[in-house]
């Protein structure tokens, strides 16, 4: 029991380590992007802490899960170096004994990682694009800059008002162009308001002006005098937010017959299976020889957390396009990778057998 709590925590202090480092660096390449972002206008300024925070919930999974693989490696890698597991082994202790403590350990990640893939990451997802939507509604809807041409995210909608009143509601010589229907329409006004109907839509209402509607390429145009016009700024919120496979709810995919959806579950169900057989996989892949190069180890580590994800990613588009069925994309791939377990502890058994009888 000594031992067991001993190695868990040392587990633990590792992984808190690694993932606070991978952390750091997963925000500060994420921040920097959506800085960019926001330099280049296509999300709000005031958008870039919340979206950052969105973008940690989608990749924590990810990150609990390499955290853990590499804190069981580095572990039992430095037990190797100091010779204390010549010392098990001398006392009769077999390599298979590190299986219950490096599960006991994996567990509560594992679980946090199924949570965090099935509910957190797909909600996550939703609240960024319903976001990076509403602001953009808001753009499409806000207050116009004067002296300036606001052009429609959807770009068939160009707004231009010489002045706005200080309380930002009343505007003054208001040009509108529109594109609706294969036909120009520019209305002009002295003077005009902003209103709010009763469902939220948000309407520009110009007063005494004229509007002018043409077909482009056509000599023919038609001319409208008006007392009060108004002109609804159209919201995509009205529309909703895109749905795809990443943001739709577990619940939603589970017994869809669509491609994309089978898809997305079954890389949802293989972040905790891969996180269970990579921590099992990271016992066989710590030998060091304290006599040899001590980055042997972890670049095989490396490549054969590579190619498990690889695997999956593959395995994941396989299915979306129909080339393999979900059954064989979630048994296949992580059968495969579960099978080189028992491989590797025997091929490490055999070498530290051999050793002995030697001497």
């Amino acid at each position: 029991m000594i031992f067991q709590r001993a190695v868990r925590r040392e587990f633990t202090q590792s992984a808190a380590g690694v993932f606070i480092a991978l952390f750091a660096i997963l925000m500060t390449t994420q921040l920097i992007r959506l800085l960019g972002d926001a330099a280049e206008g296509a999300i709000a300024p005031e958008a870039v802490a919340a979206l950052l925070g969105f973008s940690a919930l989608n990749y924590i999974p990810t990150l609990l899960s390499l955290s853990s693989f590499i804190a069981i490696l580095l572990s039992l890698s430095r037990s190797y170096r100091d010779s204390e597991m010549v010392v098990w082994f001398s006392s009769g202790v077999p390599l298979t004994a590190w299986v219950r403590p490096v599960l006991t350990f994996a567990l509560p990640l594992v679980l946090a990682i199924a949570a965090l893939s099935f509910f957190v990451s797909p909600w996550a997802l939703s609240k960024s694009a319903e976001y990076r939507d509403s602001l953009q509604t808001r753009r499409d809807a806000g207050q116009v800059t004067p002296g300036a041409f606001q052009e429609s995210s959807s770009g068939d909608r160009v707004v231009f008002v010489e002045d706005v009143s200080d309380d930002e509601r009343y505007v003054r010589n208001v040009f509108v162009s529109m594109m609706r229907d294969g036909r120009l329409g520019v209305t002009m006004a002295a003077t005009g308001y902003q209103e709010y109907a009763e469902n939220g839509d948000r309407f520009i209402v110009l007063q005494n002006g004229r509007r002018y509607e043409m077909q482009p390429g056509s000599v023919e145009f038609r001319i409208m005098e008006y007392a009060r016009y108004a002109i609804r700024i159209e919201t995509r919120e009205a529309r909703g937010i895109e749905k795809t496979p990443r943001n739709t709810p577990t619940v939603d995919l589970i017994g869809s017959d669509s491609r994309a959806h089978q898809a997305e579950l079954l890389w949802r169900i293989g972040m905790p299976v891969s996180a269970v057989i990579l921590a099992m996989l990271a016992i066989p892949l710590s030998f060091v020889n304290p006599r040899a190069g001590r980055s042997a180890n972890f670049l095989l580590a490396l490549f054969v957390y590579l190619i498990y994800s690889n695997l999956m990613t593959i395995g994941q588009a396989w299915v979306a396009s129909g080339r393999l069925s979900f059954s064989s994309g979630l048994l296949g791939i992580h059968l495969v990778m579960f099978g080189l377990l028992p491989l590797l502890l025997f091929r490490r058994i055999a070498v530290f057998s051999f050793a002995r009888f030697s001497r």
